[in-house]
């Protein structure tokens, strides 16, 4: 005996505790424990095909049935089938025996890929539902006898002699326990059903209805000529949604070994991925639903895409409500993702009236869509709409409209900027809005175009030339007095249209730093987010918050120059009149502007009509309530 096996024991069960945990706890809703017996009745139909030859050909099929019956008054229901049937022996073997199913001997023995249950488990989610179970069953292979399982909680049981059905198969009955009773609704079984056994092939029926649940056409299993396949594949998507209209449906196929999947995907008439997630996959194994939520199977950009898939080689966890992230699930992963961009591309192609709907309902989504696959990039790149000061406009007719440049507005569009731009009659792209900035950065890469974005200083240089001369330090000097307020730089320059004489454009990069360095920052926006924010900000320090553009080629500022230049007594006063115009303009065209600053800027023009109305000997006295509005310490010159 080796060391130690003198002290080996065997591990003791507490069957009452093991019952409780998987009935009550491994499912997450008691709507699983129909799936789990519709889902052994199925089974059961094909174990009698394996093993009955009988029950083969047309005439089994009219045989083969599931009926699933409510009963309000008694709070009851029951799931009969014609399938194959117990005998006493495997009652005992595999309906009481936690952890043991026949099912998976079966499939293991003749490699029949239709057979579902795997864990034995099934069964037990009865008892999450029902104070107590009955099963009614007579065996194909013992048609004279049947036999009546009995248990209330899933630790004890009976099994008595009844008379034989008149067909072999099985009735489960559940008893359903006080706070179940709405499931005994044939209504509310009939939603349920439906989406749970659409796709198997054994039909379904709830109570006396004439028409199976799952009677509906599954496009790829059907032989569909060519010509009606599109409109067969809405049908089914239409169908099946559950939230949102098809706008377009295409196939889905894998012959990757990996994979062995099948089904159809859908392009949802749903809400914006900015704003919501609706991925909507339903996962099905072996005909039946595995998985209702499966969204992270399809790419995170695919926010607009629904669909069902059908798969023999993915693996359930035990409650048979997800999947298990192995490699058949990345493969699957993978094949998702390429038959997305192989479908709208078919859309495209094909259907030009569908495929204007979805670039309509779904631009903002795929613009950050595009940034995610290089093919749907190429895809996308001339024909997603891109949100602008003119509306919604394609990439490429902005690059027209700038003149062979993309003009993209890095703040939330206002201000001196897009008033520019307007006068000139060229759209800016907004960028701060979901994935347009890095849309029309790669877009200009591709299309080998510039692109001016205003607010940086690198998008001011394409705007704001070099003034022809250079300003002496001194009037540089007199014009940050008269013109600047504290915060804002002057910068002279040469810009159109002159009769513009002078543009505010908020530094965006000081207006970022200013709200990620806010306190509640951490809170509202995600840490990697921040991270990336901050890396970016580092470079400045916020303390330009805006730079002001004097328009040296205008002739307002020329005339302006040269009355200070002359030692003229209504340079000061113009100056003042610019200055007025510059805080109007700026409260019209953005919103931070304090309603104190509009104020005082209407009284400054006010005052400097008057002066220069003014008799000669009140000009001084006017000049000096002029003034009055600047900062202490400022040059009044």
């Amino acid at each position: 005996m080796s060391e130690g096996q003198e002290n080996l024991r065997s591990t003791e069960v507490d069957l009452g505790g093991l019952v409780s945990v998987l009935a009550t706890h491994l499912y997450s809703t008691p709507l699983v424990a129909l799936r789990e017996l519709v889902q052994n009745a199925h089974d059961s139909h094909t174990r009698r095909r394996l093993e009955d030859p009988g029950f083969e050909g047309p005439a089994s099929a009219a045989r083969a049935r599931i009926t699933v019956r409510a009963d309000p008054a008694a709070r009851t229901v029951s799931i009969e089938d014609t399938g194959a049937g117990l005998t006493e022996p495997e009652i005992h073997a595999y309906l009481a025996t936690v952890g043991t199913g026949y099912t998976r001997l079966l499939r293991d023995l003749t490699g029949n890929e239709e057979l579902i249950g795997a864990f034995g488990l099934g069964f037990l989610s009865a008892f999450s539902v029902a104070d107590e179970v009955t099963v009614t069953t007579t065996s194909h292979r013992e048609p004279a006898l049947g036999h009546r399982y009995r248990s209330r909680g899933g630790e004890q049981y009976t099994v008595d002699p009844v008379p034989a059905r008149p067909e072999p198969g099985t009735e489960v009955r559940l008893a359903l326990k006080p706070e179940h009773a709405h499931l005994a609704d044939e209504a509310a079984l009939r939603e349920v059903l439906a989406r749970y056994c659409v796709l198997l092939p054994v039909p379904v029926y709830v109570g006396d209805d004439e028409r199976p649940v799952n009677d509906i056409a599954v496009p790829w299993r059907e032989n569909v000529p060519q010509a009606g396949r599109h409109e067969a594949r809405m049908a089914f998507a239409t169908a099946f949604g559950r939230r949102f209209e098809p706008l377009t449906a295409f196939p889905f196929r894998s012959e990757d070994p990996a994979v062995d999947a099948v089904g159809l995907l859908w392009v949802q008439d749903g809400g914006t991925y900015g704003s919501s997630d609706n991925r909507d996959l339903a996962v099905y194994l072996r005909g039946m639903l595995l998985s209702d939520d499966a969204r992270d199977l399809l790419p995170s950009w695919a926010g607009f895409v629904g669909g069902v898939i059908e798969s023999n080689r993915l693996t359930p966890t035990a409650s048979r409500e997800d999947l298990q992230r192995d490699e058949h699930y990345r493969a699957l992963q993978r094949a998702l993702a390429e038959a997305v961009v192989d479908g709208l591309y078919e859309t495209a192609r094909l259907h030009p009236a569908a495929w204007r709907r979805i670039l309509a309902r779904h631009g903002q989504d795929l613009l950050g869509a595009a940034l995610c696959d290089d093919r749907l990039f190429t895809l996308l790149a001339d024909d997603v709409p891109v949100p602008s000061s003119q509306g919604e406009l394609t990439a490429g007719a902005l690059r027209a409209a700038g003149n062979g440049a993309v003009h993209v507005a890095l703040g939330s569009g206002g201000g001196f900027e897009e008033m520019l731009y307007r006068a000139m009659r060229v759209p800016i792209a907004r960028g701060d809005r979901y994935a347009v900035l890095p849309f029309l950065r790669r877009y200009a890469q591709l299309r080998g175009c510039r692109i001016v974005e205003l607010g940086s200083e690198s998008g001011n240089r394409e705007l704001f030339r070099e003034p022809e001369q250079p300003l002496p330090a001194e009037e540089s000097g007199w014009l940050a007095a008269a013109l600047a307020e504290p915060g804002e730089q002057l910068v002279p320059a040469r810009f159109d249209p002159p009769g513009l004489p002078l543009v505010l454009v908020p530094d965006r990069e000081a207006e970022l730093k200013a709200r990620i360095e806010d306190d509640q920052a951490d809170a509202r926006i995600p840490s990697a987010a921040l991270r990336l924010a901050r890396a970016f900000t580092a470079r400045t320090d916020g303390s330009v918050k805006a730079r002001l553009y004097l328009n040296t080629a205008s002739p307002a500022v020329q005339d302006l120059l040269r009355a200070y230049r002359a030692g003229h007594t209504g340079a000061a006063t113009a100056a003042g009149l610019l200055r007025a115009l510059k805080v109007i303009m700026a409260a019209a065209g953005t919103e931070g502007r304090a309603a104190g600053d509009l104020t005082a800027a209407l009284a400054g023009v006010g005052t400097a009509v008057a002066a220069l109305t003014a008799p000669a000997d009140q000009l001084s006295v006017e000049l000096g309530m002029l003034f009055d509005q600047d900062e202490p310490g400022e040059d009044r010159r």
